[in-house]
């Protein structure tokens, strides 16, 4: 066989030997983290659920998910373990960066316009005052024709009574 032939298969067991190392590599790691859990540390599970660790044992945890409210999952549920500030930030909202910059997210949108005070602003949607004009004349002529019609007046011989 030539060498050739052989350096697909070899550049295909190569790459597949890579990847299965840095599998193993990740694995270790999410093993080394769910063993260095201690109590009182928070956690976010596979499911997607933050919970505090009250108790750890071989192959399960014990979780707080709400005050009082506790429940046993199996380590490999753990999906992440978060520092201090990272859980009291999703759990429950402190950002430390907002409280030293003061900055505030409105509740609408009415700050964000500059002044909240004055009018809304007419829209435009592409169409030039002179049509609105014509548009305004042609509907008041309109309307005085229908009036017309309402009480029989302008009608020749011809004219029906329904429209």
């Amino acid at each position: 066989m030539d060498l050739i032939t052989l350096l697909p298969f070899i550049v295909l067991i190569g790459a597949m030997f890579l990847m299965t190392r840095s599998a193993k590599k990740k694995q270790a790691a999410a093993a080394q983290m769910r063993n260095d859990m201690q109590p009182g540390t928070g956690v976010r599970t596979i499911g997607g659920m933050y919970a505090t660790v009250k108790e750890v044992h071989d192959d399960t945890v014990l979780l707080e998910v709400a005050p009082g409210v506790h429940a046993v999952y199996a380590k490999n549920a753990i999906g992440a373990v978060l520092d201090d500030a990272e859980y009291n930030r999703i759990v429950h909202g402190d950002d430390p960066e907002l409280d030293a910059d003061g900055t505030v997210v409105p509740d609408d949108a009415s700050s964000l316009t500059g002044d909240a005070d004055a009018e809304v602003a007419k829209i435009d949607l592409g169409k030039d005052d002179a049509a609105d004009d014509a548009g305004t004349e042609d509907a008041a002529a309109k309307d005085a024709k229908d009036t017309k019609d309402a009480k029989g007046e302008g009608k020749t011989d011809g004219d029906a009574d329904s429209k």
